[in-house]
């Protein structure tokens, strides 16, 4: 599934992997979030609820780009920079282009909606 998102005028792409927790993600869709910066290789934010993670990996590690779900404090996390592999961060996506976007100091508003139904 492909996705905007979308800070002020700005629009990255991202496409959604096919696994429970990125379906359960969808299910949010339309979401408008509040992002903020974390160790300053990824930008955060609290979903409204936790995801699926049923039939998902122990864990992963995230390169610059991929929308991810942090399991224990249920939030979103969008990797502007790769890290180590990381227990309970579990994989939504993979931004397609306009990282730079999503790569900006937080805090800022985002919002994040399907491109096809």
């Amino acid at each position: 599934m492909k996705i905007r998102l979308i800070v002020g005028e700005r629009v990255a792409t991202a496409t959604l992997y096919d696994n429970a927790t990125a379906r359960d993600f969808a299910s949010l869709l339309p979401l408008s979030l509040t992002m903020t910066d974390y160790a300053t290789i990824e930008r955060v934010s609290d979903l409204p609820r936790k995801l699926s993670t049923q039939g998902a990996p122990e864990g992963m590690a995230p390169e610059a780009g991929e929308l991810t779900h942090y399991a224990p404090w249920g939030n979103l996390a969008i990797f502007v920079k790769g890290r180590s592999w990381s227990r309970s961060l579990l994989p939504l996506g993979k931004v397609d282009e306009g990282l730079s976007i999503l790569a900006q100091p937080g805090p800022y508003q985002l919002r994040i909606e399907r491109t096809e139904p």
